[in-house]
């Protein structure tokens, strides 16, 4: 079996090297976040001129058609698809033809990896970031309906002032505000588009085009100083 990275070997990795190298197990829950970079990229091939506008739809079109593929469980993997990013290009190549191999053009492993892997940890910060705020107004409802109720609070492991129980039930309202801090610092973490500089200047790519699908996937693109 031929794999992307054996070009210089007479045969082909042994099976215990598949087993310790191959990804799709844990790595296909980044499927959407990869198709949804693949069509950044893709438009932004098409705004620099490497794919014309007639290769422009039939990738789309590809990328919806292996979205649909993957959503509804028809999507076949192949003994050659390494990981999901692999499984997606191929899949886009057989359906799109010579366009859709066009679709590495200008990115790495390496680039479809950190910015799928991005993507994903951006919509998990905020779904949990949702769910966190929703158990805050479940507090903060709970804490009306025991406002008048009394308890004793603690200090040192002993009873100390009587107070409302809505005074104990928003104590841990404020704990969950700085976790939500911490979200949202780590989602704007994630938000910054990871590219192969090495690979932008051969492809002909420049940094306004960078710029253009970093802002398509909600994305920062911050530049290396060899980029500048």
């Amino acid at each position: 079996m031929a794999t992307l990275w054996h070009g210089r070997f007479g045969s082909g990795p042994a099976d215990e090297l598949l087993a310790y190298t191959v990804s799709l197990p844990f790595d296909r829950r980044l499927a959407r976040d990869d198709i949804a970079g693949s069509r950044a990229h893709v438009r932004m091939l098409g705004k620099v001129g490497l794919l014309d506008a007639a290769e422009v739809r039939d990738v789309m079109d590809a990328l919806d058609t292996v979205e649909r593929e993957l959503s509804d469980g028809s999507f076949a993997l192949a003994a050659g698809d390494e990981d999901i990013h692999t499984a997606v290009e191929r899949r886009v190549t057989e359906l799109a033809g010579t366009a859709g191999a066009k679709l590495h053009t200008g990115r790495s492993r390496n680039d479809q990896v950190a910015t799928a892997t991005r993507l994903w940890t951006m919509d998990a910060t905020q779904r949990l970031d949702s769910a966190v705020r929703m158990l805050q107004q479940a507090m903060l409802d709970q804490a009306t309906t025991v406002e008048t109720a009394l308890m004793p609070s603690y200090t040192h492991l002993q009873r100390a002032i009587p107070v409302s129980a809505a005074h104990w039930m928003l104590s841990h309202f404020w704990p969950l505000e700085r976790d939500r801090a911490r979200l949202k610092a780590a989602q704007r973490s994630a938000a910054v588009l990871p590219l192969a500089p090495e690979l932008l200047p051969a492809a002909r790519i420049p940094f306004r085009a960078c710029c253009f699908r970093a802002r398509s996937v909600s994305m920062r693109f911050r530049p290396t100083p060899s980029m500048r």
